[in-house]
């Protein structure tokens, strides 16, 4: 492994005029410690895009899952089940649920509840809700407000959040140059117990904790 990762490093490190380890400095792992702090990264990596000025849309955001969740949905001419599914059907949302599915190593929605073994992001997500959730945080990113819908008021059920708390960390996410600490949550009691683990006495993210 040594003998591979030396000429790489080497290289790499001439690209970039520096010295050290090829993943000194590069690299940062963060552990995502809830549901709802796994949800916001997902919509975080997706928004930067827009959020930065380069898309006006998620869907258009080059080089994310989004675009390519969608594009697939396009390649199986299913577009029209997934707007549906965007537009707050229900019905087209259940019809839309296993679209990406076998393409992803991670499907949006967890397929354990229709007997399958593969766990998604977020038990009762579907890729069209999934949608309307990013969709509703990059109007509220360009334009400051939107209007949630009940398929996200759902989401937010499930999270045990609000649209409140979501938009504040949203914010907060998409303002920052990087995300400080080794661990984010939404829930105080899981920074404070993953601290509590580490023999930390100091907690970054804490006072940013919604709840």
């Amino acid at each position: 492994m040594k003998c591979l990762k030396e000429p790489l490093a080497r290289r790499a490190n001439r690209e970039d005029d520096c010295t050290g380890a090829f993943w000194q400095g590069r690299y940062k792992s963060i552990a995502i410690l809830d549901d709802e702090a796994l949800l916001a990264t997902c919509a975080y990596i997706d928004l930067n895009p827009v959020a930065a000025g380069i898309a006006q849309t998620p869907e258009s955001s080059p080089h994310t899952s989004i675009r390519s969740r969608v594009q697939h949905c396009r390649d199986q001419g299913r577009l029209d089940d997934l707007q549906a599914a965007r537009d707050g059907s229900v019905a087209a949302g259940r019809a839309a649920a296993g679209l990406d599915d076998s393409h992803w190593l991670c499907p949006m929605g967890d397929e354990r509840g229709r007997g399958e073994a593969r766990v998604g992001v977020l038990e009762g997500l579907s890729l069209g809700t999934y949608l309307q959730l990013v969709d509703w945080t990059s109007r509220l990113v360009r334009k400051g407000k939107a209007r949630v819908g009940s398929e996200v008021a759902s989401i937010f059920d499930r999270l045990g959040t609000n649209a409140e708390i979501w938009q504040s960390t949203m914010e907060r996410l998409l303002s920052r140059p990087r995300q400080l600490g080794v661990a984010f949550a939404f829930k105080r009691e899981r920074l404070m117990a993953a601290a509590e683990i580490r023999g930390c006495h100091h907690v970054a993210n804490l006072n940013g904790c919604p709840t």
